[in-house]
């Protein structure tokens, strides 16, 4: 059984979401997060959130996780199959919420945990725009579509979902991102979303 080091409103809301999602029996293990001093000092065994433990394997980073479990434990659900025409664009959704949509809301992150006499004004205003032009890619991306595949929910909105959570929480959603609002909402809606936010 996956054992997940697990802190609201982190990262590990990805993994705890997709394990719901695909009905896996799993431990919780509920760490308080810490604003870090320095990298790798959450109370979990490598220092990160989220962490899982499968049997001798120790394991962070959420997108990783994500490819695990769907490999390990997915049988063939939420991820199209290895060299089908939809795998590439997975994949590729799969890395642009850590890899590109994330780091700009990063440093907004990091500019909040600094003292304010330390906070760079024009640290945080370049997150914001390069946050928004992600954001920008991604609402094209859904023009006509329900989800980042298309009708089909999977694990790559799960990575993007929590992305966007962050993009609410820093107001970075305008009226010129109604794709992206209405795919949130229906994000939303799903039941395993919310026992995810709320645990």
């Amino acid at each position: 059984m996956i054992k997940l080091y697990h802190a609201p409103q982190t990262r590990s809301v990805r993994v705890l979401w997709l394990l719901d999602e695909l009905g896996l029996p799993y431990e919780l293990e509920a760490v308080t997060y810490t604003p870090p001093v320095t990298p790798f000092s959450q109370r979990t065994p490598s220092g990160k959130l989220p962490v899982i433990q499968d049997g001798d394997l120790i394991m962070f980073e959420s997108g990783a996780i994500l490819e695990y479990v769907l490999e390990r434990y997915g049988q063939g659900r939420l991820a199209p199959a290895p060299g089908t025409p939809l795998r590439g664009p997975f994949l590729q959704w799969v890395h642009f919420a850590e890899g590109t949509a994330m780091p700009p809301m990063g440093d907004l992150v990091r500019q909040m945990f600094k003292p304010e006499t330390e906070r760079i004004a024009v640290v945080a205003a370049d997150a914001r725009v390069r946050a928004t032009a992600a954001l920008n890619v991604l609402e094209k991306a859904l023009t006509g579509k329900d989800y980042l595949l298309g009708s089909s929910f999977s694990a790559a909105d799960i990575m993007m979902g929590y992305t966007l959570l962050w993009a609410k929480w820093f107001a970075l959603l305008t009226d010129q991102h109604p794709n992206l609002t209405t795919y949130i909402e229906r994000l939303e809606a799903r039941p395993a979303y919310q026992k995810a936010s709320r645990s």
